[in-house]
């Protein structure tokens, strides 16, 4: 038995929000048909290189973007814009128990496939619309963009180097970090509907925007603003509150140093070989240690100069103080801990025989998540598939 196996879910939306929705609802056993426009099918499909290559052709195939996020789906084939599959859509709505769709806000009702539409057919369907800024508001109409979105919703104004320091200047994070939060999100969203109308016995509408993600997600940045009512600055691999929570360099390269309380901070300097900055007023607290962060970091950067990564990584770890490698992705991959948890999966492909992918996090003790079905080819399954 898995969590979701007998949730039928109806998946409209294409690139990475929706997708990623759908494929953790997939991860938990949901039943996840995925529809795409024929001939191109969802836009990440062409979003390479690189993609994965027919074994006897050798022609190209699905980018990697794309199968991140798709697998544990089947895929049909639908042209929208014909009756015929508009009805095939209602059809399948009307047993569906969940429908996700990131079209612009009423981009559907022409079609008459939005949830007013949909509803009459099914009083029980949950229906989550994804878009860049809500289905109300100044700029609903608008569409939206991960990038754009970091920059608009405070994510950039606190990623980043400072302006007056070499590199310099706002970032947006490396993975696409709005689209991410909104999928974790709506799927949030679904699963406390299906909650509900396990009690009241009816659907109900979800209208999750990318903007608003990610101001949610500006978490303690936006406590410090409503609280001091200064604006948080970048101050690039460290933290505004905490001290020392940075990358620090060693001999041979760099180490992530993330002390947390006094005690740990105590241990460092011991292993530093520095224990007087633990009774130093300045460094003793937190507090202080942010206060007076351009004096001690100097300092700690000129003692963890003399290590080895490994070597200081390892004294540190010893002492319980937190700390870290920063890893490439092959890095990741090879951890000894990546391998003893299994992040990296086989999954089953049509063309391929089988294809790597990125665990789910998710360890569920009694519905545990399956890896039975790969991201499916465009239109897998339109006629008659498994």
């Amino acid at each position: 038995m898995q969590a979701l196996d007998d949730i039928f879910v109806l998946d409209l939306s294409r690139v990475l929000a929706g997708p990623w929705a759908t494929q953790i609802l997939a991860d938990l056993g949901a039943d996840v048909v995925k529809v795409e426009r024929p001939d191109t099918g969802d836009d990440t499909r062409g979003w390479g290189p690189p993609f994965l290559r027919d074994p006897v052709s050798g022609e190209a195939g699905d980018a990697s973007y794309y199968l991140c996020a798709n697998r544990g789906k089947r895929s049909i084939a639908v042209d929208l814009a014909t009756a015929e599959g508009q009805d095939v859509i209602r059809r399948l709505a009307a047993q569906a128990d969940v429908l996700v769709e990131n079209y612009k806000v009423g981009g559907l009702k022409k079609y008459g496939l939005d949830y007013e539409s949909l509803r009459q057919i099914n009083p029980r369907l949950i229906y989550c619309s994804i878009t860049g800024f809500g289905q109300t508001g100044p700029y609903a109409p608008r569409a939206g963009y991960d990038f754009m979105i970091q920059a608009m919703g405070g994510m950039m104004s606190v990623t980043g180097e400072r302006d007056d320091l070499p590199g310099g200047g706002p970032q947006k994070a490396g993975v696409a970090f709005a689209d991410l939060v909104t999928g974790l999100y709506a799927t949030i969203g679904i699963l406390a509907a299906l909650n509900q109308r396990h009690r009241s016995g009816r659907g109900q509408y979800i209208d999750i925007a990318l903007l608003d993600t990610q101001v949610a997600a500006l978490s303690n940045h936006a406590m410090y603003y409503f609280i001091s009512g200064q604006v948080p600055q970048r101050v690039g691999n460290g933290h505004a509150t905490i001290v020392p929570y940075q990358s620090f360099p060693t001999a041979d390269g760099y180490l992530i140093i993330a002390v947390g309380n006094d005690g740990q901070f105590r241990k460092l300097a011991e292993e530093l070989g520095r224990p007087d900055w633990a009774s130093d007023q300045r460094f003793a607290t937190n507090a202080a240690r942010v206060v007076n962060r351009t004096t001690l970091l100097p300092l700690i950067e000129a003692e963890t100069r003399k290590w080895a990564t490994d070597k200081l990584l390892a004294v540190l770890e010893h002492r319980h103080v937190p700390c870290g490698p920063i890893n490439t992705i092959d890095k990741v991959f090879a951890d000894p801990h990546v391998v003893a948890r299994a992040l990296k999966q086989e999954v089953p492909h049509t063309t391929q025989g089988h294809i790597l992918t990125v665990a789910s996090p998710l360890r569920l003790s009694d519905s545990p998540v399956s890896y039975h079905r790969g991201p499916p080819l465009l239109g897998e399954h339109t006629e008659g598939g498994a």
